[in-house]
């Protein structure tokens, strides 16, 4: 299928949600809003409607650094498509308001009746290759495997009767990755296992984070290469490449699909092996009886049933069948379900949700003294902090080491301005 690139609409760094907002009011001022879908598939919508409009394009394009003709345009555009996708990536999320953003283009999606259909919907893509597949098996510290919640009573009870542990044994809500770090700096956590992570790149602060690992009482690191952070360990582990194992990995349409170990591992154990002999010398190897990658993802599909994204269908066999299964997929009878919401969604009436999400400005926005915003970006030639491609000697020749890119404008003139004046709050 041709791919052609009809409207281009670049917002300034930050004020992604009002452009958002005003599309959805420069939609609903068009009449080419879904009413039909709005009545009978959603709740809300009026106190979304109400909010949108105190968004007009013109208050809007003051904001976001456009032309207000070009946030209608845009609208246009969106809203009289047969069918239309939004995908965000971590730009959008990766803010103080991360979430009010994905629910104001969640908002946009919905009015215009972009769910349940082909061509049609909302997506986040992903920064790894199976980014939405950790997710599904719970590695948040929130969650369960499934999508289940850690904190609900069902949830935890049901996870609890697969893996034969009293309800008691199973911990609570623990910090998300961006608080451990200071966690860590008040004793609250005293060590750390880490597996494939290298956060003394990958964290904006890295003397903190330097300072919070140097001071647990024991760090633990299973990685494929010597990164940065595992310099710092107690003990480093050998890690395991994909190549090197067998499982599933899921894209972020849901569509879960299966790869084969193409050969050893240098060291003889693969990842899932060094956790489950971990737990033997722990005492806890009852609970980690695996004989193969097999014997864990049979587990994943019980402990997913019943749930949102139900694996219980799913095999191995039938993932080389049907070249990918996408979930839920509640027996093996079941062929899947390629799309989601196309008669329900999730909650229990079956409806989705708007929400009337205000403006609310970055927590930082540049003034006199800090005229400039700092935005990090990818490098396309390196994954991630690139522990494994940074080893590749073409890759790293053509990106040796991080750069900062200025304006010719914003390099010279301050400086002959007021020599006083500074870059950016945190740079």
């Amino acid at each position: 299928m041709p791919v052609r690139l009809i409207f281009s609409c670049h917002c300034a760094p930050g004020p992604t949600r009002p452009c958002s907002t005003a599309c959805c009011t420069s939609s609903s001022r068009k009449v080419i809003i879904d009413e039909d879908f709005i009545r009978e598939r959603t709740v809300g919508w009026e106190e979304a409607r109400a909010l949108a409009e105190q968004y007009p394009p013109e208050r809007v394009a003051r904001v976001c650094g456009l032309r207000p003709e070009a946030i209608v345009e845009a609208a246009r555009l969106y809203g009289q498509a047969r069918a239309a996708l939004i995908y965000t990536a971590r730009g959008l999320e990766h803010q103080s308001k991360g979430v009010d953003n994905g629910l104001a283009a969640i908002n946009l999606a919905l009015a215009t009746g972009n769910f349940g259909r082909p061509g049609a919907g909302y997506s986040t893509l992903t920064g790894q290759g199976n980014g939405q597949g950790g997710r599904e098996v719970g590695q948040k510290a929130t969650q369960l495997p499934g999508c289940r919640e850690i904190e609900d009573p069902e949830d935890r009870a049901y996870i609890c009767s697969v893996w034969g542990i009293r309800e008691e044994e199973l911990p609570h809500a623990g910090y998300p990755a961006t608080l451990m770090i200071p966690a860590m700096l008040r004793k609250e956590i005293r060590a750390c296992l880490l597996i494939c992570s290298n956060p003394l790149v990958s964290l904006p602060d890295l003397h903190t984070a330097e300072r919070a690992f140097r001071g647990l009482d024991f760090f633990v690191v299973i990685d494929p290469f010597l990164s940065e952070t595992a310099e710092l360990a107690d003990v480093v582990l050998p890690g395991s490449l994909w190549a090197e194992e067998e499982g599933t990995t899921t894209s972020l349409e849901g569509r879960v699909m299966k790869y084969n170990q193409a050969v050893d591992p240098p060291a003889g154990r693969q990842d899932w092996q060094t956790i489950c002999e971990l737990a033997r010398r722990l005492g806890k190897g009852q609970y980690f009886a695996y004989g193969s990658s097999r014997d864990i993802f049979d587990e994943l599909r019980l402990c997913t049933r019943g749930a949102r994204s139900d694996y219980w269908g799913i095999t191995y066999e039938k993932i080389e069948a049907q070249g990918g299964v996408f979930w839920p997929c509640p027996s093996e009878e079941h062929p899947g379900t390629p799309r989601l919401y196309e008669e329900r969604f999730g909650f229990p009436d079956g409806r989705a949700r708007f929400h009337a999400v205000p403006y609310i400005p970055p927590a930082e926005e540049p003034d006199e003294t800090y005229p400039f915003v700092l935005t990090t970006g990818r490098v396309i030639y390196h994954y991630l902090s690139g522990n494994q491609t940074r080893r590749i000697p073409f890759l790293r020749e053509m990106a040796p080491y991080p750069w900062v890119e200025l304006h010719e404008q914003v390099f010279w003139a301050p400086a002959r301005a007021d020599p006083q004046l500074r870059g950016a709050h945190r740079g």
